[in-house]
């Protein structure tokens, strides 16, 4: 995601769309080429999913929190808990199915039938057991209050946390919806809070974050040997010497400086972002299809398609589906003892890197902590040496030094550094930004990570995820 106010003034306008349905199916047509009942009910469908087997959470709930559907009883929605699908009927007839996995969450079928996504190889996926709830995090679950010689100022850091839960509007377009946040000092978890219906054992969808997450993966596979960014990006589609995407590079996707023609705008309108997720089987090669409109680092601009075509690479330098399909999991996630943490595949069997991971507060903060610690864990090297620092370099066309390889950074603008994305926090902060307000901060200088996930609606009016962070910082000790 962009900027915060770009960020919000443009997504929130998908917020629009539960509306928009709501008047559909009170028997407004639909008007566009790409069947708007289409993407609207296998956005329902896929949410409702991952929400009830995932989350835990009541259809009733996630209708009217995530969906902002005013009349539940509007939409005919069957959930199979038996074999584990939710169907979708809309008022024209449309109906949409998402099923469940348990090792990869929920995937819309979209035209595929059940038996051939479900026939893809999920059971090799290694599902790692719950820590242990003695053990101190991030090894188990445990937690003790933080010693004082941490020098936590406690009143500081309860005052940011309730400021974080508060929602001070009489006006439901403006929302704060905090979900969950944690806080860690010096290796430590040294505070969490989480909304009602919540817990640390929630998972709670990352969107944008999960970018994060697709660029460590391609590190790994650097480290393997088996990529090397700085060559012509293995894609098919893109093989000819002709064409002109030929020349792009995986580093040049991992920038969002490809060239490759997307629309990133959450709107009523089907525009690629969202025909991208909800209308096509496989997100990947539905984005390296699109042209170039622009030479190759000539211009930066986000596209979560870059990101979902780099997932794609993943799998096809793994070679085998089952190998790609266990790979976040036995190369990442239980290395870290991210346990509460699902990457969902598209109906292709292709992970959707650009949007769909569930996970919590508490395992966020163990991928920023293992970020911090430059991608060593427990005396293991998991990501190439360098590969952080190459992560957080700023991208050259990159406006205010703010983006690197799937990261967001905080440098500033060159020669005004005070113009940077968080201007309240230092320069060497860098992190993972996704829509409604999810994010996370890490700040070696001041040897923290901050996580906060939610919900938000209006924007930086409801919601300043530097002003948060920045109040978190004032609670911990200076450097």
């Amino acid at each position: 995601m962009q900027g915060d106010n770009s960020l919000f003034t443009r997504l929130n306008s998908f917020r629009f769309v539960p509306i928009l349905i709501f008047c559909l199916l009170q028997g407004v047509p639909a008007w566009a080429e790409f069947s708007l009942w289409e993407i609207v009910a296998n956005r329902q469908s896929k949410t409702v999913c991952s929400g009830v087997f995932i989350s835990g959470r009541t259809v009733e709930d996630i209708l009217l929190n995530d969906l902002d559907v005013p009349k539940p009883e509007t939409v005919k929605i069957e959930v199979d808990r038996e074999n584990l699908t939710v169907t979708v009927r809309l008022a024209d007839g449309y109906t949409s199915t998402a099923i469940y996995r348990p090792e990869c969450g929920c995937t819309n079928l979209l035209d595929q039938s059940e038996i051939s996504v479900r026939s893809h190889p999920t059971d090799t996926i290694p599902v790692l057991p719950p820590r242990s709830e003695s053990a101190l995090w991030p090894k188990g679950e445990g937690v003790t209050k933080p010693d004082k010689s941490l020098g936590i100022d406690k009143r500081k850091m309860r005052k940011a946390l309730d400021k974080a839960f508060e929602e001070p509007f009489d006006n439901d377009k403006l929302i704060r919806g905090t979900r969950g946040v944690a806080v860690i000092y010096d290796g430590q978890l040294v505070a969490e809070r989480y909304a009602p219906g919540y817990s640390k054992d929630t998972p709670i969808i990352a969107w944008s974050m999960t970018k994060s997450i697709v660029s460590s993966l391609v590190g790994i596979l650097v480290k393997q040997g088996k990529l090397d960014i700085y060559q012509p990006a293995p894609v098919p589609e893109w093989q000819d010497s002709s064409d002109p995407r030929h020349a792009i590079t995986t580093d040049q996707l991992l920038r969002m400086s490809s060239g490759l023609k997307f629309t990133e705008e959450y709107s009523p309108q089907l525009v690629d972002v969202v025909v991208m997720l909800y209308g096509h089987i496989d997100v990947g090669r539905y984005a390296a299809s699109l042209p170039m409109n622009a030479k190759p680092d000539e211009k930066w601009y986000y596209s979560s398609g870059t990101t979902n075509i780099l997932s794609r690479i993943l799998r096809q330098q793994l070679g085998d589906h089952a190998t790609y399909l266990a790979f976040p999991n036995k190369e990442l996630f239980n290395k870290l003892g991210m346990h509460r943490t699902i990457l969902e595949p598209d109906a292709s069997g292709t992970y959707v890197g650009s949007s769909y991971c569930y996970t919590t507060p508490r395992d966020m903060a163990r991928f920023g902590q293992f970020l911090m610690q430059d991608g060593v864990w427990e005396g293991e090297r998991i990501l190439p040496e360098g590969w952080v620092a190459y992560s957080t370099t700023p991208t050259p066309k990159n406006p205010r030094g703010e983006y690197g390889a799937q990261l967001w950074l905080n440098r500033g603008e060159p020669g005004n550094p005070e113009n940077r994305r968080w201007p309240q926090l230092p320069l060497d902060a860098y992190g993972f930004s996704g829509f409604e307000g999810q994010s996370v901060a890490i700040i070696p200088s001041r040897n923290a990570v901050i996580v906060r996930m939610g919900r938000t609606s209006g924007g930086v009016k409801a919601w300043s995820q530097g002003e948060f962070m920045g109040n978190v910082l004032k609670a911990l000790p200076k450097e």
